[in-house]
């Protein structure tokens, strides 16, 4: 039988009481000093606060990737998800309504709601259009298909969270920086990318009227969008309406998304002799390797350009769609 010394025996165990309370201490640490909560809405923002915040800060979207966010009504549980929010951001413009109605009444009275898109344009540069009319007092909401205004949000989302948490001031602020990086070179491919489409064919038509910040940026013109204001079908009328327009407009073809379906779109590109594409995406993020709000544009670049008439390699090898590691 093998005898262990005795103070042996007693570093070991001190040892271990060591590791073992050291382990206590941790987790206690972690108990009291968990990951800050932000809570978003749509998957573009959710993506854009995900690649500021990076690992930490942790963020959740409650309208899923895909889903109509103008007609999202949140459910009971996303009312848990509120209540333990530390911030709270949106895009603004009226586009989250019933979850900023919702958040209000079971936030914690410090967590603030950050509305980007009424941080980002003054009242007077707000957009209407046929699915968004003046009348109505909503206006057009889609300003994150300007990467312009998307570098106004990056700046503002980056201040938030500094605010939030300074001891991580300089990862945000580095994140923020490369994210802008691959922002300018994205805005700066679009705008190549128009160029390449013959002059005549630098028009929109789309199912839902997501194009209306983007078009001015990038040398475009909507010509219509088909879904109306209460996100039902168009009328026969408005229907010929639109068809009338497409033809005098020279359109060669129409835009609809898998998030908006719509057999009336077929019926157009039919009567009108144009194409229909349906793979634009106002705000559902493609799947991996490119899952980001990056390559969701990419995409809708390559889409477009092609189907107007311009080279769709503008867009390849020149713009990185991968993410900050959060």
């Amino acid at each position: 039988m093998v005898k262990i010394p005795l103070d042996w025996c007693i570093k070991l165990a001190l040892g271990l009481a060591f590791i073992f309370f050291q382990h206590l201490s941790l987790a206690a640490d972690t108990q009291q000093h968990p990951k800050l909560f932000i809570v978003t809405s749509v998957s573009p923002i959710t993506n854009m606060v995900r690649n500021i915040a990076g690992t930490h800060i942790q963020v959740q979207g409650i309208v899923p990737d895909g889903a109509d966010s103008h007609t999202f009504e949140p459910i009971p549980s996303d009312a848990k998800i509120l209540q333990r929010a530390d911030l709270i951001i949106v895009n603004g413009l009226d586009l989250e309504l019933p979850t900023i109605k919702l958040a209000e009444k079971v936030k914690k009275d410090r967590t603030p709601i950050v509305q980007l898109g009424n941080l980002t344009l003054k009242e007077e540069e707000w957009q209407y259009d046929f699915s968004f009319p003046r009348e109505q007092g909503h206006p057009n909401p889609h300003l994150w298909l300007n990467i312009e205004l998307v570098m106004r949000y990056v700046k503002i989302i980056e201040q938030k969270l500094i605010a939030l948490d300074p001891a991580h001031q300089s990862s945000f602020a580095m994140n923020a920086a490369a994210y802008l990086t691959k922002l300018q070179k994205l805005d700066q491919a679009i705008l190549n990318c128009v160029t390449t489409i013959p002059e005549n064919n630098r028009k929109l038509v789309t199912y839902h009227d997501s194009f209306a910040y983007f078009a001015p940026r990038y040398g475009m013109t909507v010509i219509a969008a088909v879904q109306p204001s209460d996100f039902s079908e168009p009328s026969p009328q408005e229907v010929i309406t639109i068809i009338r327009q497409i033809k005098d407009a020279g359109v060669p073809a129409i835009f609809g998304s898998e998030v908006f379906p719509s057999k009336v779109m077929q019926q157009i590109a039919r009567e009108a002799n144009v194409r229909f594409i349906d793979q634009l995406s106002d705000d559902e993020l493609p799947a991996p390797p490119n899952h980001s709000f990056i390559g969701m544009m990419v995409n809708n670049i390559s889409i477009m350009t092609e189907a107007l008439g311009g080279n769709p390699a503008c867009m390849a090898n020149n713009i990185d769609a991968s993410n900050i590691t959060f």
